[in-house]
């Protein structure tokens, strides 16, 4: 039994396709299929069932996969410890941000963090939480920045900032004029949110639970610059977080509108897995985002 094969393994269950974990991990399809044979064959299991058109993970392959993946994020310890004893801060850092924070907090947070820790470039995954939870738990990620509630026991959260939501309408709209909107008002009009699995669609939810009650007109967008630009047009409402309405991404076409108290927010977050073992960099990363002068949010001690 190899780290490869372990590393093999995880590609396959990850990817369910042999050609495409392979490609993965920078080997040829044969000879990922011949060194997953020897360990079946070593251990006396099949780890997969290989199909047709798919592959399946047998029941003791999944407890496999499991542990294969716990074995090589130890082994990735090994050497962050031997970083730890180094510069923390002179390796690039894999971060995960959701698609709601990241063009907002980005521009703001990458000076920052130039400033902090010039010789640590951040490479960046831009998805939606549960995909970044996986990365994380998986060693492709350090650190993700997520909206709470978040974690477990093998996951450190700290919080970052509060940030409340705003209605934008377009500037034609009826609710132009007015000063704020009460949330149970939105189900009311044609709501434009993004797709479902977006965290921030279902936190506007929970924060209007009109929009499910009544059955609202809910129309789903990719992003939500798509979504500014088909308010603008006149297509409907929406909730943008304020980071999303600041100066910079204003239009003449558009009128962002509070809403009334209660105002619905939404807590931005920090988490890693506690076997991290660059926590100067992770403390580097939240001294950052600290530092970021962002439009409507409250940042936290």
């Amino acid at each position: 039994m190899t780290f490869n094969e372990l590393r093999f393994i995880v590609a396959v269950a990850r990817e369910r396709n042999f050609r495409r974990a392979a490609e993965k991990s920078f080997i040829s399809q044969p000879a990922l299929s011949l060194a997953i044979q020897k360990l079946e064959d070593e251990l006396g299991v099949k780890i997969f069932e290989r199909g047709k058109s798919e592959i399946k993970i047998t029941p003791v392959g999944s407890a496999i996969v499991e542990q294969a993946q716990r074995v090589l994020e130890e082994a990735k310890r090994i050497r962050e410890i031997a970083v730890q004893g180094q510069n923390q801060l002179a390796a690039p850092l894999h971060l995960g941000v959701i698609h709601s924070v990241g063009p907002y907090l980005l521009p703001d947070l990458i000076p920052a963090l130039k400033r902090i820790a010039p010789k640590m470039p951040l490479e960046v995954e831009e998805n939606i939480t549960a995909n970044l939870d996986t990365m994380l738990r998986n060693g492709k990620l350090d650190a993700i920045i997520i909206a709470l509630p978040f974690g477990d026991a093998n996951i450190t959260t700290v919080p970052l900032y509060d940030e409340p939501f705003d209605v934008v309408v377009s500037d034609d709209h009826r609710w132009a004029g007015r000063r704020s909107i009460k949330a149970e008002e939105l189900a009311e009009e044609k709501v434009l949110l993004l797709d479902s699995g977006h965290c921030f669609s279902n936190q506007v939810a929970e924060a209007c639970p009109d929009l499910s009650r009544k059955r609202a007109d809910i129309q789903h967008g990719t992003s939500l610059e798509t979504i500014r630009n088909m308010v603008a047009s006149g297509l409907g409402v929406t909730v943008l977080p304020a980071s999303a309405n600041s100066l910079r991404y204003r239009s003449r076409l558009l009128k962002v509108i509070p809403f009334a108290k209660p105002v619905p927010s939404r807590r931005i977050a920090l988490a890693w897995r506690k076997s991290f073992a660059r926590t100067e960099a992770v403390e580097a990363l939240a001294q950052a985002v600290a530092q970021a002068k962002i439009t409507g949010i409250k940042h936290l001690p």
